[in-house]
């Protein structure tokens, strides 16, 4: 009897973990991407992907969680059910859809930028021969330095990969690096505050935001986007964008074109 009911015990705590893992979501975010996903004053995390996910959680019935990940490992840890999605600025990539993973419709309009120190004597990318240069390791624009502009990298004295955003920009007001290869949003927000820097008045490769989803996880990924939409329509959406203006003028769900 003992045996029986230890097994009815352990049974129903399966049933039970099962049920509260199923209505969990956790976002996986860049806990240093500012202004979409980072630590705020009151040691929690914020920014604008925090706060819509935090919003669409709430829309389709989800207990929310956050996970900061390493963004070079983003997938490996997704894949391993670290987080239910990879919702922080990322750059939606061809690879990604090829390898199976379920991507969202896009919902931002990025670019790629240059960010040096305004005494650098730096006006163009052409200007970065013979310069350091600083990316971001697993982001679109080390992408795409290895890539479609790897002409452009073979003329730096060497390009330089930090764990994230901020150790760049450290390197660089230090004056270790010439320059940070960074995405647009990032760059204006931290140049904001910063007199010695400036951005090149120079874009480097086109870009889409969206979320990543484990492959088959289609339904989830559809619930999301309809909890999104339902967020765009009642007017949540606009209202937490409001809190961002630096970013609005490239949200596509507030700027059909």
């Amino acid at each position: 009897m003992r045996k029986i009911l230890a097994m009815v015990t352990v049974l129903a705590l399966m049933v039970c973990c099962g049920a509260a893992s199923a209505d969990t979501f956790i976002q996986g975010i860049d806990p240093e991407y500012n202004p979409f996903s980072y630590m705020g004053d009151n040691g929690e995390y914020t920014g604008f992907d925090v706060e819509i996910c935090k919003a669409a959680c709430e829309v389709a019935g989800l207990d929310y969680q956050v996970f900061a990940v390493n963004w070079d490992n983003k997938l490996v840890q997704l894949d391993a059910g670290e987080c239910d999605v990879i919702w922080s600025g990322m750059t939606i990539a061809d690879t990604m859809k090829e390898a199976g993973y379920v991507i969202s419709a896009p919902y931002y309009d990025s670019s790629q930028v240059l960010v040096v120190r305004k005494d650098s004597g730096i006006e163009t990318s052409a200007d970065l021969a013979g310069k350091v240069v600083a990316v971001q390791l697993g982001t679109s624009g080390e992408a795409l330095l290895n890539g479609d502009l790897s002409a452009l990298k073979d003329t730096f004295q060497e390009l330089v990969t930090t764990e994230n955003f901020l150790m760049a920009f450290t390197e660089l007001e230090g004056g270790a690096v010439d320059a940070v290869f960074v995405d647009s949003p990032v760059a204006e927000n931290y140049v904001s505050g910063k007199d010695s820097l400036k951005i090149l008045d120079e874009t480097l490769g086109a870009e889409q935001y969206g979320l990543a989803f484990r492959a088959g996880d289609e339904e989830l990924c559809a619930k999301i986007e309809a909890a999104v939409q339902t967020l765009v329509e009642n007017g949540t959406y606009a209202e937490i964008a409001a809190k961002y203006p630096g970013i609005v003028n490239n949200l596509l769900f507030l700027n059909a074109k």
